[in-house]
């Protein structure tokens, strides 16, 4: 008793949790901006198409090349970011991240021709996969150091918010500016530079979590339990149909807007874009505090009811923008609420230092999702498909792949509870 209570000085026990704590929770937060900035940058040239489909007069299987170019360097980034990060660490990974996407704007602002659009989309995807592979780890980590006894759900609920909801900032800054400002293929751009030059200072003053080794293999291997590896690919699944519902809406909202609604306004496009990541954040925030597999579910029947509105709305005798917008909020909700819950399922099952690899699978299946519709809708438009149609075959794919993977998970789910009821009877 008398040990709990020894004479050590009141300011010494005050002091060091103070000085601790406080360079980790304004690390949090300056790692928290700086995901935000390079997400939003990803998706902040959606609504400038069409003025780029005139300045370097492109056609829809071009504009489909150059969404390919992004995805396919933030994939390819994702998949070697592990191996990054063992020997940069993780603010390095994020540091560096912002200093490409800065790299990009310069690119996109001062290259006024076709190849410097697809360098600097090339330069986005490889920023875009650096932040998103390691920023949620990051946070999490960040929150650990800050409180060894908090829980990680807020943190890791933070950094899914900001991936899918930043994703709906650019487009609306872009097309507002494309709408209302001078030099609408520029002004974007220095922002972003602006920006980040603004999210680089807060990440100097940011601490690591995970001291670089470069003599070392690459850490944070997908190993992990047997449960989070079973759940894995169906919650990957899960997470690459979610987001193509998500990428069928985004990728032809702005070509139905133009031609279906009559409604070409740049700030439209991206206030539509706007409204459909933010039904994303919208569903995460109002599902705080119930079960992962509950948020997957009601996500699921989100995105199915979406998908139908959506048909409906582009096939009407009288096409009804009230019915697209709608579905579009649908679709987006759902989609967030998905990737919430895959998230929660599989990092809850997995241990911390396998959650890099983990976080970088299923952001793979998320980016992979965003891009199948995109590059799938270009290539039918560019054969003679008409929207409609193209909206109504890739809706009943999407929808039966929601279901499916559904279905996978829910299997998985079972698996992984069966197996922890198994072990825990014969400890006992």
């Amino acid at each position: 008793m008398s040990t709990q209570r020894s004479p050590q000085p009141a300011g010494n026990v005050r002091e060091l949790p103070a000085a601790q704590t406080s360079p980790h929770r304004s690390g949090f937060w300056a790692a928290a901006f700086a995901f935000l900035i390079v997400m939003a940058f990803a998706t902040l040239p959606s609504p400038l198409y069409g003025l780029y489909r005139v300045r370097d007069d492109l056609s829809v299987i071009t504009v489909t090349v150059i969404y390919a170019i992004f995805a396919a360097g933030t994939i390819a980034t994702l998949l070697s970011v592990r191996f990054i990060a063992a020997r940069l660490g993780r603010r390095g990974i994020m540091f560096g991240a912002v200093a490409t996407m800065i790299a990009g704007a310069v690119v996109l602002a001062a290259w006024k021709a076709l190849p410097g659009l697809l360098v600097g989309r090339l330069i986005t995807g490889v920023a875009v996969g650096l932040a998103a592979g390691t920023a949620i780890t990051y946070l999490i980590e960040l929150r650990v150091r800050e409180d060894p006894n908090a829980s990680v759900i807020r943190a890791r609920n933070i950094g899914t918010a900001v991936n899918v909801g930043a994703l709906g900032i650019g487009p609306l800054i872009a097309g507002c500016l494309a709408e209302w400002a001078r030099l609408p293929l520029t002004l974007p751009y220095l922002l972003w530079m602006a920006l980040g030059a603004i999210a680089l200072v807060g990440l100097a003053a940011a601490p690591e979590t995970k001291s670089p080794d470069r003599s070392a293999p690459a850490q944070d291997q997908p190993r992990g339990s047997s449960k989070s590896v079973g759940l894995l690919v169906p919650a990957a699944l899960a997470t690459l149909t979610a987001f193509s519902a998500n990428g069928l809406f985004a990728g032809l909202s702005g070509l139905f807007l133009a031609t279906t609604f009559g409604r070409p306004s740049h700030a439209l496009a991206g206030a539509t874009l706007f409204l459909v990541f933010t039904a994303g954040v919208a569903s995460q925030v109002a599902t705080d505090g119930l079960p992962a597999a509950r948020v997957f579910v009601l996500g699921s029947m989100s995105m199915l009811a979406g998908l139908a509105l959506l048909v409906t709305s582009v096939r009407l005798a009288t096409p009804s923008l009230a019915l697209f917008l709608v579905s579009g909020v649908l679709i987006g909700g759902g989609a967030g609420a998905v990737f919430k819950g895959t998230t929660g399922l599989v990092l809850g099952a997995t241990a911390p230092e396998n959650r890099l690899a983990m976080t970088s699978n299923l952001l793979i299946a998320l980016f992979v999702g965003l891009s199948i519709p995109v590059i799938g809708a270009g290539v039918a438009l560019d054969r003679g498909a008409s929207p409609p149609d193209t909206v109504l075959g890739f809706a009943i794919v999407v929808g039966l792949g929601v279901a499916g993977a559904g279905a996978l998970l829910a299997r998985a789910l079972r698996s992984a509870q069966s197996t922890v009821r198994i072990d825990s009877e014969g400890a006992t």
